[in-house]
């Protein structure tokens, strides 16, 4: 019977960094971030800003926390969050040109399709 292969240390890092974009892999998360990237907020704050009720902020920020992108910190009777990490919003900003190249991609596609649907 084969041995079971060791996982490599590369694939150890390959599963942290999935885990990692597994976390921001939701619609909302997205939105908490790119909000958080402009300032630390709270709960209320954040649930004003998406138009999000409570236990739905809460319940994304626990991921975002468990996976240590974003913190907390008690002020009072209120916990802020804020990223962990300034380069987050690097990280948004990237994606968000990444997408834009995708979308203007689809758009010159979708283009010569109607060009072409029109010749026939």
């Amino acid at each position: 019977m084969p041995v079971p292969a060791k996982p490599s240390a590369s694939g150890s890092l390959q599963a942290f960094k999935a885990e990692f974009f597994k976390a921001l892999a939701h619609p909302v998360r997205i939105r908490i971030l790119e909000v958080l990237v402009a300032g630390e907020r709270s709960v209320q704050e954040l649930q004003e800003a998406l138009g999000l009720e409570q236990p739905v902020v809460s319940q994304q920020l626990a991921m975002l926390r468990a996976k240590s992108i974003v913190r907390a910190r008690k002020v009072g009777t209120t916990v802020r969050y804020t990223v962990r990490d300034a380069s987050i919003r690097e990280l948004l900003a990237i994606a968000r040109r990444i997408f834009d190249s995708q979308l203007i991609d689809s758009q010159t596609m979708l283009r010569e399709l109607r060009r072409e649907g029109r010749r026939r």
